[in-house]
């Protein structure tokens, strides 16, 4: 279980994550020369990353994390690396028809840049902006096609595996959703049969929190509160569900902590984008209250497990079923060991999961939840404190990685095991890099507003707000600067 710091506030690690910063820049620098010639970093081996091919579903974290840096510092040789980048290589993702990762790729390059211009950090150009907002608007289209019915007259984005595949990392793509109906963007399927985004978005919600989350119900003999199935499978002939599966975890009866991750970030994220609705907005989909406390809830639960299944530095090993934890003895009690015999720790799922605690409880203490809010808040410093220091934070000259010792797929034996070692360790992967990148600079703004967000600020008063006539980095543009 987590050993919570409560005296830790962000202005504390402001001197660490400086440190981080100044290390990220040379390994961005790094990357950049390395891929000069083509191909898409995915994961360290040996200290250096290596493409993989298939479909690069990283290359939008490769130049999301250069324009984050230049967020963060200033360096306009950093945005200059993601505009380019994102202007030569991603076009092809925005009608990327084969994936679930649009979120992934398209927001964290078109929708940082969108971001960074509304909020005045570059100059305002109403073209280069149109073009961003052409492309979020066309990815959000082309992710939410991806669609299947469920039996219970709901639906889902289905993942790469077909369409009667579930997945919860596809709950991160709900921003490209989200965007695009920001946008007013207009879906029109066949027959002009108008999709609403933001249905799909709420039925996508829906069905991860019933069939990918579970609440200590007694749904199954490992029903444990908050724990996550990676996947869920479907009878795509009458939308029926049949069973929990698991692409990169250990079981359907465990939980693979990235996935986990997934999901504590990405309905905190999407409650955030709630923030920013309507009132009636909602009404066609249930209403906000019933629409929120299914996204509540599945934050809540997933939250909560993560704190009390993960050692007490907050870094957790790559799935809490994994067969060798049992010759580890006490290990929630202790600090987590990415140097035993038996089991890799994942600091790609700890990245993830610590900007979603924080997110969560930042949300909530706005709400006047300031205890439970706290309690989240104060988990993700105290895992984001842990991530910025060594032996995780990478510090070698010579190594591509930020964060080390971050695990792929285990189950596949992808992970690079170095010379007289049994388990994978000491490497790094794209996404844990953005992710430790994009807490940094969650941490270091959220009591100093604007704080990061897609959406705008979510603990803006509720009471008469209007989502269409919003500025800043909400979904209509704001004035020119």
């Amino acid at each position: 279980m987590i050993d919570i710091d409560f005296q830790i506030e962000g202005p504390q690690l402001e001197r660490a994550i400086a440190r981080m910063w100044e290390l990220s820049a040379a390994k961005i620098a790094a990357i950049e020369a390395a891929f000069a010639d083509g191909g898409t970093p995915v994961f360290t081996v040996q200290g250096r990353y290596r493409p993989q091919g298939w479909t690069e579903w990283t290359q939008g974290f490769q130049f999301g994390s250069a324009l984050l840096q230049f967020d963060a510092t200033g360096d306009e040789r950093f945005l200059e690396i993601g505009r380019n980048g994102t202007r030569r290589h991603m076009p092809p993702h925005v009608t990327h028809f084969g994936v679930h990762d649009h979120g992934f790729n398209n927001v964290s390059t078109y929708g940082n840049l969108r971001r960074l211009m509304l909020d005045g950090r570059i100059p305002h150009d109403e073209h280069e902006l149109e073009l961003y907002e052409l492309a979020l608007k066309a990815s959000g289209a082309v992710q939410a096609m991806r669609w299947t019915r469920t039996s219970d007259g709901g639906g889902f984005i289905y993942s790469f595996n077909g369409p009667h595949s579930l997945f919860a990392d596809t709950i991160r793509s709900l921003r490209s959703l989200a965007l695009a109906h920001r946008l007013g963007h207009r879906v029109l399927a066949e027959n002009d049969e108008p999709v609403s985004l933001l249905g799909r978005l709420i039925q996508y919600a829906r069905a991860t929190a019933r069939y990918n989350v579970y609440y200590g119900e007694g749904r199954d003999a490992y029903d444990i509160r908050g724990r996550v199935a990676h996947e869920s499978l479907f009878n795509t002939n009458d939308g029926r569900y049949r069973c929990p599966s698991t692409q990169q975890g250990y079981s359907p009866f465990s939980t693979w902590t990235r996935g986990l991750a997934w999901i504590m970030l990405g309905y905190a994220e999407q409650l955030e984008f709630l923030e920013t609705l309507a009132d009636d907005e909602l009404e066609p989909h249930g209403g906000r209250g019933p629409v929120e406390q299914t996204m509540l809830d599945a934050a809540r639960a997933t939250c909560d497990f993560y704190i009390e299944h993960t050692p007490a530095d907050g870094v957790p090993y790559w799935d809490t079923g994994a067969p060798g934890l049992v010759h580890l003895g006490d290990w929630r009690s202790q600090p987590a060991d990415p140097f035993n015999d038996h089991e890799p720790v994942d600091t790609s799922a700890a990245a993830i999961a610590a900007q979603g605690l924080v997110r969560l409880g930042h949300l909530l203490e706005a709400r006047d939840e300031s205890e439970a809010g706290r309690r989240y808040r104060q988990a993700g410093l105290t895992v984001l404190r842990t991530l910025l220091d060594e032996p995780y934070l990478s510090t070698a000259d010579d190594h591509h990685g930020l964060l080390l010792h971050a695990i792929y797929h285990r189950p596949r034996g992808w992970d690079h095991v170095p010379d007289g070692s049994r388990i994978p360790r000491g490497e790094s992967c794209l996404w844990g890099d953005y992710h430790l990148r994009e807490a940094a600079l969650y941490a270091s703004r959220m009591d100093r507003g604007p704080y990061y967000t897609f959406y705008g600020q979510a603990d803006q008063p509720r009471q008469g707000r209007n989502s269409r006539a919003q500025g800043n980095a909400l979904g209509k543009r704001g004035p020119k600067p």
